[in-house]
């Protein structure tokens, strides 16, 4: 690694650890230089205007202030094609749409020397998987409202249909989504059956936010248990 490259390394490094600090011996253990030389990048480092301070004593070290302004994330190459490879595993889920706006956000603020390895790296990767695999589903369409709903701790109404077909009107305290090979869901507290429930995804027909902030319930997505490839609530609960 070169020194411009290791300076953008430790701001990144400095940046994932904050508010903890890190030891120029770790650090230098870390890049396998010396610790002067760790010494001498980060002096470079503040000189430049980069908000690091150090911290005395034996738990001490060399901190990165992220409430002031830093500069822009430095993605290598390799980081921008794991990020591609991983959104090949989101096929078929609720995000697999998000992820792929996500990687284009990364690759549209990357350097063009960047952006063009990055773009030859992952031409050099291929992904083994078995001839007679089906391919994916599709992802279950999540109305935005479900999200932000999700996202802000609001109740949602659902117009949700069930296995028959009958469509019924539901305020649901969301609290994450659930899924894997099968259908995805929407976990929460059932009001009109006073109950957690999933909700599967491809059955939502509409959903509105509603101004109710979500109140604070004793039950956490580690109690669902799975049965096979569908997820199923809390015991003695029904996915609907």
């Amino acid at each position: 690694m070169n020194r411009t490259d290791r300076l953008y390394a430790l701001v990144e490094e400095l940046r994932a650890a904050a508010p903890r600090p890190r030891s120029a011996r770790l650090l230098a253990r870390r890049f396998e230089v010396s610790v002067r030389t760790i010494e001498r990048d980060l002096a470079a480092l503040q000189q430049s205007g980069v908000p690091i301070h150090a911290e005395p004593g034996r738990s001490g070290g060399y901190v990165l202030d992220r409430g002031q302004t830093l500069p822009p994330l430095a993605i290598t190459p390799a980081e921008a094609t794991a990020l591609a490879v991983g959104l090949q595993t989101l096929a078929g889920t609720p995000f697999a749409a998000d992820a792929r706006s996500a990687l284009h956000k990364v690759l549209a603020v990357m350097p063009q020397r960047e952006r063009t390895a990055a773009a030859e790296l992952t031409g050099r990767v291929r992904l083994l998987v078995p001839a007679t695999r089906p391919a994916p589903p599709a992802g279950p369409v999540v109305p935005a409202a479900l999200r932000e709903a999700l996202t802000a701790g609001r109740v949602l109404r659902l117009e949700y249909a069930d296995a028959a077909g009958r469509v019924t009107v539901r305020d649901v305290e969301p609290l994450g989504f659930l899924g894997g090979a099968g259908h995805w869901y929407l976990a929460g507290w059932c009001r009109l059956r006073r109950a957690p429930r999933g909700f599967r995804l491809d059955r939502v027909r509409s959903a509105t936010a509603l101004d109710e902030r979500v109140p604070r319930r004793d039950f956490d997505l580690g109690a669902i248990g799975t049965l096979g490839s569908d997820v199923v609530p809390l015991d003695a609960a029904t996915v609907m």
